[in-house]
């Protein structure tokens, strides 16, 4: 059966809490099994017959409005999905272990059309730096992200989508522990 991860935006961010166990319970009440979280930040690992997984967002997105009471975008990937996302590098590993840098990635619901991607491109600075691959956008931030001019918020706007963003230890991580 494949496993996958969703990657959930708004959990426990924005005044919205929701406790882990919960969250797990959710899921499960979709029919799901095995069903992991892994920190608190709204990944959930999970089994599921399904192939498709498109209408797995729609079905955890539209469940999860009801259940919460409030919109919270779902961004599924599968296991080898993950890890190749884990181990891609868009940047020199310079670059990436250059210190006080951070790598993000923010998980998408498709492609960004090319305009916005070099919307996004033109945000570079000497301390942010961006680059996209299919479904994700990767941020390559030389400092603080709070120090930072550029923002999650400004991400999902420049490219006109919706999405969630994780530090990449995190992402490595769950491709190490699930993969």
């Amino acid at each position: 059966m494949p496993k996958y991860v969703a990657f959930l935006r708004a959990i426990n961010v924005g005044g919205h809490t929701v406790k882990m166990d919960y969250l797990r319970g959710l899921f499960e009440t979709l029919g799901f099994s095995n069903v992991e979280t892994f920190i608190a930040s709204g990944n959930v690992i999970f089994d599921s017959p399904s192939k498709n997984t498109k209408s797995l967002e729609k079905k955890i997105e539209d469940y999860l409005r009801t259940t919460l009471g409030y919109e919270v975008a779902t961004f599924i990937r599968t296991m080898p999905e993950v890890a190749a996302v884990a181990h891609y590098k868009p940047f020199s590993d310079a670059e990436l272990s250059a210190d006080g840098s951070a790598l993000y990635i923010a998980f998408l619901p498709g492609r960004p059309a090319d305009e916005a991607v070099h919307r996004l491109l033109s945000f570079a600075t000497e301390f942010d730096a961006f680059h996209v691959r299919g479904r994700e956008a990767y941020w390559l931030c030389r400092k603080k992200i709070s120090e930072s001019d550029f923002s999650g918020a400004m991400l999902v706007k420049t490219l006109g989508m919706q999405a969630t963003m994780r530090n990449s230890s995190t992402v490595r991580k769950i491709a190490s522990k699930y993969s």
